[in-house]
């Protein structure tokens, strides 16, 4: 259950003491942390283009690990308004005192039974929801708030809410910290994250309805809402010079109760989840 918006962080192209590594949502999309490493310029507008190719689970819960090749595309205006694979559509209303809030739009990847559902797979999948059903893609809108605080605002903490429609209905809540660091020339940024969901969420993806019982001989299953993830992010960036840079990102991450009690995760998957990708791009401006 990636995010288009994953999941898969953002640097490079200023100063590397105005540089920020940002921390994506969760997994089908791009996974948490993806990022081709370069960021927004202070001012104007600008696009980045890059590729990550990540070796993770083929959906979310899957025992079965799957390599896809995630294009990244990024338009920004300042830091203002952005655009993006793994981030989604945004607009910084408020961006002061280390404060950023604002509105927010993703895509959250379908789900297919015949591999997992990944559009950017290239090696692996799972044939594990075979009986389930397919799932659209979903639109999810709503918005954030994030602090910066510390010496240089080395500590950031993020939350979002976002109201799902098409493919769920239901609502989904990310929460992240993170440190960050730098060792020479790279940039580390490392930390805690959890992802909170509705029952229609967890339903949609976990659940086993009547005729998907039926059809798999999994028992069935109600998923109430709650604790969907809970796990660890990091990602080490490299600038190769002022416009591009290469990332390295990997994630640790455990399923919640509603969806880890799931017959679907417990006969046919795994409640660890792990993630490794690495990242390139790079900026022009217009």
């Amino acid at each position: 259950m990636r995010v288009l918006g994953l999941g898969i962080v953002t640097l490079l192209a200023c100063p590397a003491e105005a540089q920020e590594v940002r921390q994506s949502s969760p997994p089908p999309g791009p996974p948490h942390g993806m990022t081709t490493g370069v960021p927004p310029a202070a001012t104007g507008w600008s696009i980045t283009i890059g590729a990550a190719p990540v070796l993770g689970p083929a959906w979310q819960g899957s025992r079965q690990m799957a390599l896809s090749l995630f294009p990244d595309l990024r338009v920004n205006y300042g830091d203002t308004l952005f655009a993006s694979v793994p981030d989604g559509i945004g607009w910084n209303a408020v961006n002061r005192d280390g404060w950023r809030a604002g509105l927010l739009a993703k895509i959250r990847f379908g789900r297919d039974e015949r591999n997992g559902g990944s559009p950017f797979l290239i090696a692996g999948g799972s044939d594990a929801l075979a009986g389930m059903g397919n799932i659209r893609a979903a639109g999810e809108v709503g918005g954030f708030v994030e602090k910066s605080f510390g010496p240089r605002r080395a500590w950031r903490t993020r939350a979002e809410v976002r109201q799902g429609f098409g493919g769920h209905d239901g609502v989904v809540a990310d929460l992240s910290a993170a440190y960050r660091t730098r060792i020479g020339r790279a940039i580390v940024s490392a930390g805690p994250r959890m992802t909170l969901a509705s029952g229609n969420v967890m339903r949609t993806y976990f659940g086993i309805s009547p005729v998907q019982s039926a059809r798999t001989g999994l028992a069935r299953y109600r998923a109430d809402g709650g604790v969907l993830s809970y796990g660890l992010g990091g990602n080490i960036v490299r600038p190769l010079n002022r416009r591009s840079a290469i990332t390295l990102f990997t994630s640790l991450e455990r399923l919640g109760g509603p969806a880890a009690d799931s017959p679907l995760i417990r006969e046919r998957g795994q409640r660890m989840q792990a993630t490794l990708g690495l990242g390139y791009g790079f900026r022009f401006g217009l």
